[in-house]
């Protein structure tokens, strides 16, 4: 159960956990509290889940409780497994309806309390837990967050961190054509970013660093170029700030692509402009795919990225140390292929998908007398 299943990271771990638990074990139902994106339908290989949308509005709704109260009832679930602070409040109808297993995952914090401060949300986990049996964080910042800052018991505490398919994420060799339709030649220097167009991911960040690269590297005017993968409600914004910079006939803007896999595959550097993390997805998916990172040394980020071995961090809002940290690569052909392949070695060693599988099917099967 999320707010909305749209397209995003922890969208793509439900996603995933749909797809790869064992059939002969799980069966999936989908609860939006507001809307399904068609999208996201698409993404899944099963077609055996039932989707419903509760078309919760804008704001306190205190009926969409009453509907998820009647439809858990109807349905009878033996878990229900929800995701961050916008759907947390559906734990206690899970409750009511008898609903036997009770998971939370906090997958990172909410645009509006990115330090996980906010008193309001903190009390209101607290008052949940009675009737949360088990709360996942997928990063040890968020780990070390719900004990110490929120107050919740160590006990109902597990680190599951996210997966990533080493499979579909690889070196490939024949990628690079794929960015022919951006207008970016093979000799140039590919630097990406892949995620939705949100407050929280900062890419006028990532615009303000890549300006900053063009304007003091003569090389970097000539040969670099930014690839960025996504869309959202900035996106009109963030073009306005590229033509501002004067930067736009160095990028391409691609969209919302189905074939992500394969533009990672093509790019040389890949960079993270975010403000708060939990275990992004597009890091680990970078870093299979063989790719060194440049990312803001936020939330799980530093959990993930071996500092001077698979990439480099930076502090969050700092367009002149991102810029420098690119330049580092642009520069060092030996740095990139080295960092790169440590971190798909990296990827492959602590975070293969099949390792989140089972860990979230160990937890779902798990059963306990207390609730409290």
């Amino acid at each position: 159960m999320l707010h909305r299943f749209d397209i995003g990271g922890m969208e793509s771990v439900f996603a995933a956990l749909i797809d790869r638990l064992p059939r002969d074990r799980f069966r999936h139902t989908l609860i939006a509290l507001t809307e399904v994106n068609p999208a996201f339908r698409q993404r899944m290989a099963r077609d055996d889940v039932a989707i419903y949308s509760l078309h919760k509005r804008e704001g306190k709704d205190w009926a969409v409780w009453g509907r998820l109260y009647r439809l858990l009832r109807r349905i009878r679930p033996d878990v229900l497994h929800s995701g961050n602070i916008a759907a947390v409040e559906g734990q206690f109808p899970a409750w009511l309806a008898g609903v036997r297993r009770r998971v939370h995952a906090e997958h990172g914090r909410d645009w509006h309390d990115l330090d996980g401060s906010n008193r309001k949300y903190q009390l209101l986990r607290r008052l949940l837990n009675p009737f949360v049996q088990s709360w996942v964080p997928v990063s040890q910042d968020l780990a070390r967050w719900m004990e110490a800052d929120v107050g919740l018991p160590a006990r109902k505490i597990r680190l599951i961190v996210n997966g990533v398919d080493l499979t579909r994420y690889a070196p490939d060799s024949t990628a690079r054509a794929a960015l022919a339709e951006g207008g970016i030649a093979p000799d140039h220097f590919v630097i990406g970013c892949v995620g939705r167009f949100w407050p929280v991911k900062d890419h006028a960040n990532l615009l303000r660093a890549f300006a900053h690269l063009l304007a003091t590297d003569p090389e970097a005017r000539q040969r670099a170029r930014l690839v960025i993968v996504g869309d959202g409600l900035l996106r009109e914004q963030l073009h306005t700030l590229a033509r501002k910079l004067e930067i736009t006939p160095q990028i391409w803007f691609a969209g919302a692509r189905d074939d992500a896999p394969r533009l990672l595959a093509a790019m040389d550097l890949f960079a993270l402009p975010s403000l708060a993390e939990g275990t992004p997805l597009t890091i680990l998916e970078a870093m299979a795919t063989g790719l060194p990172v440049v990312a803001t040394a936020v939330g799980g980020v530093p959990d993930l990225l071996a500092a001077e071995e698979t990439g480099l961090l930076v502090p969050p809002a700092d367009p002149n140390a991102l810029g420098q940290a690119m330049q580092r690569y642009l520069h060092n052909p030996s740095l990139l292929a080295d960092h790169g392949a440590a971190g798909r070695a990296r990827a492959a060693a602590r975070f293969d998908l099949a390792q989140m599988i089972d860990a979230y099917a160990d937890l779902f099967e798990e059963t306990t007398d207390s609730e409290r």
